[in-house]
């Protein structure tokens, strides 16, 4: 396991955040990282789909852990501002993160994160998550 990996599973221990959510670490690769979470019936909408919360947080996440895995060892970042664009009605048992690097800047990281819905090996694209993290 690489330097940047054993970082990303110890800080991701320490967020209580995602404890609450049931998300784990999927997949940790330079510049890229996935998080996965069950829709929980806490963490559902008024019309039973997930809420966008969830797929907020793990998207922010996975784009947040994407930029640390180029930061110095001595680093952290933290999300500076995120949007998020919903597409479409998050239904399925579980939601999938995959965050990634788009420019690793000197001062600033612009960073992304795709989330699916998934069910079985079925999945849908329902949202996109873009941001900015800066190193702290």
């Amino acid at each position: 396991m690489t330097e940047f990996e054993n970082r990303i599973r110890d800080s991701f221990s320490r967020q209580t955040m995602m404890q609450t959510l049931g998300a784990r670490l999927q997949r940790i690769a330079e510049g890229r990282v996935a998080i996965e979470a069950p829709i929980l019936p806490g963490a559902l909408q008024q019309q039973g789909a997930g809420h966008a919360g969830l797929a907020f947080s793990i998207g922010d996440s996975a784009a947040g852990y994407s930029a640390l895995t180029l930061m110095p060892a001595d680093r952290e970042v933290m999300t500076v501002e995120m949007k998020i664009n919903l597409m479409s009605p998050a239904l399925g048992q579980r939601l999938l993160a995959e965050g990634r690097v788009i420019r690793a800047g000197r001062r600033i990281m612009v960073v992304a994160a795709d989330i699916w819905a998934e069910t079985g090996t079925a999945r849908k694209h329902v949202a996109v998550l873009q941001g900015t993290m800066i190193p702290v």
